[in-house]
């Protein structure tokens, strides 16, 4: 499983994840709709959050934005999101039977002791969670991969939770992500893949809430090892995190393009041995020197005589100035491409 983040090149294989998060709004039967979902698209991995109210949160949380009815406090909503641990062993085992890794962003102590029963192939780290030391610790006693956010600290933040997981000996993949939904382009920050990976030596990624494929398709390119992007059913589903997913369909296009920026990123063109792959396309498109009409051996090649034609079998059309006052080596019809023997050599 960790292959795509125990070695911090660009060169290694990039895991697109389906954020699941709360797009299930409460509804078990919903987030197994959408583990089928990520795996008809192509994605490598599902991630879920998993949250536990009593845990991690008190009915004094406030609102980052009010948007369910249903719910009086945030603490409400946190406890409707809530699947029993038989629920999160049913969604673990349905992601493997489909070929996905299975992933979860724990959110407290209990969450990463319930979740280490359940098996994780590896850890996200919440944005808001990177500072969480104890919570960590914990999740790298596991020994499993872990992936972080960065979207709300500095690079100091990002070091000092670098520092200790690398000190616990657990992969570790580090993710430039914004905290803005949806991400403006001007905001998105694939420029910094390549600053992560100098200043901490390890895999490095996206995760992306720009509702396009456009951020993740770039940073395959530039040789991130994860992406990670919200996952909706439709457009018209109810959340706080739609305006920042991909539908189904776009989600199989954003896989597509990442694998399509592999190859590109895989095999750098260069351009002579390009030429050397075309020649029978060359010979079909280019044009030759040739005669505008049949001449004897003997005669003497005038600017009125020459011309260009199609194919490109014989001497170059670029070289036809050169052909000006040479001898024919013996006669030629009009407008079959010159080549080298039917000229006297010599200048």
């Amino acid at each position: 499983m960790a292959h795509w983040i125990e070695q911090p090149s660009p060169e290694a294989d990039c895991a697109v994840i389906a954020e699941i998060a709360q797009a299930h709004d409460g509804s078990l039967g919903a987030a197994h709709t959408m583990i089928d979902a990520a795996a008809e698209a192509g994605c490598d991995a599902v991630k879920f959050q998993t949250h536990i109210a009593e845990a991690e949160s008190s009915p004094h949380e406030p609102w980052r934005q009010k948007f369910s009815l249903q719910d009086e406090t945030r603490f409400d909503y946190w406890r409707r999101m809530e699947f029993t641990e038989p629920q999160w062993h049913g969604l673990r085992d349905h992601a493997v039977e489909r070929g996905l890794m299975f992933i979860s962003s724990p959110f407290s102590i209990e969450a990463v002791a319930l979740l280490t029963r359940v098996g994780v192939a590896a850890w996200k780290v919440a944005s808001g969670e990177i500072a969480n030391t104890p919570m960590l610790k914990a999740m790298c006693k596991t020994g499993a991969p872990v992936i972080v956010s960065t979207g709300m600290s500095d690079l100091a933040e990002i070091g000092a939770a670098v520092a200790l997981i690398r000190g616990q000996g657990v992969p570790l993949a580090v993710l430039q992500c914004a905290a803005s939904y949806p991400t403006a382009p001007e905001q998105a920050g694939v420029n910094l893949l390549d600053e992560f990976r100098r200043e901490f030596g390890v895999a490095v990624g996206l995760s992306d809430h720009s509702a396009t494929i456009f951020p993740g398709v770039i940073a395959a390119f530039l040789g991130a090892q994860v992406i990670e992007v919200h996952l909706t059913l439709t457009r018209r589903a109810f959340g706080p995190d739609v305006s920042a997913s991909l539908t189904v369909e776009e989600m199989a296009e954003l896989v597509r393009g990442v694998r399509y920026a592999e190859a590109m990123r895989r095999n750098p063109v260069a351009k002579n041995a390009l030429a050397e792959d075309i020649q029978t396309m060359r010979k079909i498109f280019m044009q030759s020197v040739v005669t505008l009409r049949d001449m004897a051996a003997g005669e003497v090649l005038s600017a009125a005589d020459l011309g260009t034609r199609k194919p490109g079998t014989g001497i170059a059309a670029n070289r036809l100035d050169e052909m000006i006052d040479r001898r024919l080596a013996r006669p030629v019809s009009a407008l079959t491409p010159l080549v080298e023997d039917d000229l006297v050599p010599g200048p």
